[in-house]
């Protein structure tokens, strides 16, 4: 019996030997720059686990995690609009156990949103990680806007400029005081909102200088002067308040329309307790810091601006105080049929 004892005791330490050069590994379908260097090591340091990160897009995501029925990687990070109509098709994420996440970690309007858009049967399938906005820019010594309505303003004739894009419609809808995120459910209701923007739309072609369709051509717009209000993301309009102390990004007093990339646990994810141990370590506030110096995204770690160094923290004390992030309207996913809608109504008012 002690030699069987020993026999198994020997094979038991081989085992063990055998296993511990093989390094515990967290495999991630990410974005570009979402895994910063210098979390990575501190995180690998701190957990002893190996992160291997995939750089995608939304479409590769969903094209990979559809092949694979939801294998093949351990946390992914879709944005959170494009979630729950895939997973109720598709079931390729698991749902999240909000247990394992340290929510004191995150803005809490941004962790409710995400919760409510990634809903499906009574499950949520997400937790927010970077955000940004559209919002507007504006040259304060040439105007005075505060809303999407002043894109309409007969006082900034052929000095305004934005998008023909779906954007720009839904911010109009917001800026008359209406929900167009509410309707989605109403197909009618929602075209006869977007037929009632458009039309103001039309009635105010005059007053535009131009339909930007490129960032690097608004910004030389703003930076000329030709145009002094206009309908664009933060980054634009903070790279140019680097440059002209009086453009800078404004967000609208009806909100700014924002988005969010998540983390999602795939379907069959083989290491889900490591996927929340990053979770919550990325989203510490000065690991989650590291993330927006170096991309100039903002995230969803409550008080990570502490850590920001000093042009980012400048950027998002004017910009984004707490009550305008609370009041940003995140975009929810779309259902089939709207964008159809809108893109109707957009050529409409090109060609009016």
């Amino acid at each position: 019996m002690k030699k069987i004892v020993a026999a198994l005791s020997g094979i038991s330490l081989l085992m063990l030997s055998a296993t511990a050069g093989i390094a515990e590994e967290l495999n991630i379908l990410t974005w570009k720059g979402y895994t910063p260097k210098a979390v990575v090591d501190a995180f690998e340091k701190e957990t002893g686990i190996k992160v291997k990160a995939t750089f995608s897009n939304n479409e590769e995501m969903i094209a990979k995690l559809r092949a694979t029925r939801g294998a093949g990687f351990d946390l992914a990070q879709p944005s959170q609009d494009r979630i729950s109509a895939v997973q109720a098709k598709f079931k390729i994420y698991q749902a999240i156990d909000y247990n394992k996440i340290e929510s004191q970690l995150f803005i809490q309007s941004m962790l409710d949103a995400v919760k409510k858009n990634t809903n499906v049967d009574g499950k949520s399938y997400g937790v927010p990680h970077v955000w940004g906005t559209s919002g507007l820019i504006v040259n304060k010594k040439l105007a005075k806007a505060t809303d999407y309505a002043d894109l309409l303003n007969p006082m900034y004739s052929g000095r305004v400029s934005y998008r023909l894009k779906r954007p720009t419609l839904i911010a109009m809808a917001f800026a008359m005081g209406k929900d167009p995120f509410a309707l989605y459910g109403d197909k009618k209701a929602y075209s006869a909102l977007m037929n009632e923007v458009a039309d103001k739309l039309i009635a105010g072609k005059s007053l535009v200088k131009t339909y930007w369709s490129n960032g690097d051509s608004l910004l030389e717009l703003m930076r000329s002067g030709e145009v002094h209000v206009a309908m664009a993301w933060e980054s634009g309009g903070w790279k140019l308040h680097s440059e002209n102390p009086d453009i800078d990004f404004v967000a609208p007093k009806s909100g700014a329309l924002g988005w969010i990339d998540t983390f999602a646990i795939p379907a069959k994810a083989k290491n889900v307790e490591a996927a929340y141990k990053w979770i919550n370590f990325i989203s510490r506030p000065k690991n989650a810091a590291i993330f927006t110096n170096a991309e100039k995204y903002g995230n969803a770690s409550q008080g990570s601006s502490q850590y920001f160094d000093e042009e980012m923290k400048a950027n998002f004390e004017r910009s984004w105080p707490q009550e305008a992030i609370d009041n940003i309207n995140w975009y929810p996913p779309v259902p089939p049929g709207l964008e159809q809608i809108e893109g109707k109504l957009l050529d409409k008012v090109k060609a009016s």
